[in-house]
């Protein structure tokens, strides 16, 4: 395919963006609700529970299952992980479509596309006979297929950004079964948190550039800039965040009362004795049991005074690119929500120490990332300068086909 050539998108890509787009939020959301409610490891088998493709409704259906000598059922938790696979392969086939309707007039494209698919599928059974590493290896190859592909192609019709939210999707299923397999090892957990960040940017971007509705300021090369480190920040401590959860480590600095020496303070001091070298070791090796955490106290401080010094660095720098972009008549709708979202999410984070993390506010914490992250990358696809609404920018905005 010539590289001049103005390709066109298919007249339903857009719409099949935006419902990935709502399904990858939705999803995210509830596998919160997972990791909140300890249900992580309430399948202890993947993809099935229990042997099963949905989940034993009584103790006496796993007798027997090698599962159950693992963990015994929980049948209140074990819906909740299973639906959430459930809600991740739904968006896994919506991601493959988008992919292949991106790729469909590309030389090798729907190639690439069906060739990755088929290695991943394969793994899944070598996994269920319990080949862990071959069908890891053979998920990774698949990956590489089409992350040599995007990088080969422009992304003139979407195409490189489609197969980077494909392979995105893919790892995310790999990190979900090493969650499982790895027993909620937190570099992983972490891992799969920021993962699905990422596919939800991708999936925002993309659905902002196939409906094509650019916001034109002259100021959008430098206003760009700005919300890239908005983006940044805001992604460091997503990470930090997901670090807090998968280590246990929410309450650390106590909770559960209206005290100050829970927040501001921490255990009744501004900067108490804790351990960054042991609360940032990533690797711990393979067979603990991290459910419950396993750091002490010192530890868990850490990670805990890190996310609260790093909140207020983010607080700090997107109040401040709110007002930057308030003072812009077009931009101020984008920037009172990016303020009350800030101060909201400063607000849950509080309630989430002060009221002993009730799975309520925390879900709704992660949603407030979310919302964040929606927020920002959508400036980053709509804004354009002038000149980019014709002339030698034209092409970068792929058509709509007609019809």
């Amino acid at each position: 395919m010539s590289l001049s050539a103005r390709p066109v998108l298919h007249r339903n890509f857009h719409r099949l963006a935006w419902f990935a787009l709502i399904m990858t939020a939705s999803t995210i959301m509830f596998g919160s609700f997972v990791r909140l409610s300890d249900a992580g490891l309430s399948c202890p088998d993947w993809p099935t529970c229990y042997g099963r493709v949905t989940w034993p409704q009584h103790a006496e259906e796993v007798i027997g299952h090698e599962a159950a000598k693992i963990r015994p059922l929980e049948t209140h938790k074990a819906w909740r992980e299973q639906v959430h696979r459930f809600l991740a392969g739904a968006l896994g086939i919506e991601i493959l479509t988008l992919a292949l309707l991106a790729t469909r007039r590309r030389r090798w494209g729907s190639t690439a596309v069906i060739t990755a698919c088929v290695l991943v599928a394969t793994g899944i059974p070598l996994y269920m006979m319990g080949m862990h590493v071959p069908a890891s290896i053979i998920a990774l190859i698949g990956e590489a297929i089409l992350l040599i592909a995007a990088l080969r192609w422009t992304n003139i019709d979407l195409a490189r950004a489609a197969l980077l939210t494909l392979a995105v999707v893919i790892f995310q299923a790999l990190l979900g079964m090493w969650t499982v397999t790895w027993l909620l090892k937190p570099i992983v957990v972490m891992g799969h948190l920021l993962g699905g960040m990422l596919m939800f940017g991708l999936l925002v971007w993309m659905a902002w550039r196939a409906t094509h509705m650019p916001i034109t300021l002259a100021e959008a090369p430098k206003l760009k800039w700005l919300i890239r480190v908005g983006v940044a920040v805001l992604v460091a401590q997503i990470a930090l965040g997901g670090w807090v959860s998968a280590n246990y480590a929410a309450l650390a600095c106590g909770g559960g009362s209206a005290s100050l020496d829970n927040f501001p303070r921490c255990v009744s001091q501004w900067w108490p004795p804790h351990d960054f070298k042991e609360g940032f070791t990533l690797w711990r090796g393979i067979g603990v049991d991290y459910e419950g955490g396993v750091l002490d106290g010192a530890s868990r401080i850490a990670i805990q005074m890190a996310h609260r010094v790093m909140a207020i660095v983010v607080a700090v720098y997107l109040l401040w690119l709110s007002v930057r972009l308030f003072r812009l008549p077009s931009m101020r709708g984008w920037a009172t929500a990016l303020g009350l979202l800030v101060v909201l999410q400063i607000t849950l984070g509080i309630l989430n120490v002060k009221l002993a993390v009730p799975l309520e506010v925390a879900v709704a914490h992660s949603g407030g990332a979310v919302a964040l992250l929606f927020v920002l990358v959508t400036l980053l696809a709509r804004l354009r300068a002038p000149d980019a609404e014709g002339g030698k920018a034209s092409a970068a905005s792929p058509a709509v086909q007609a019809g």
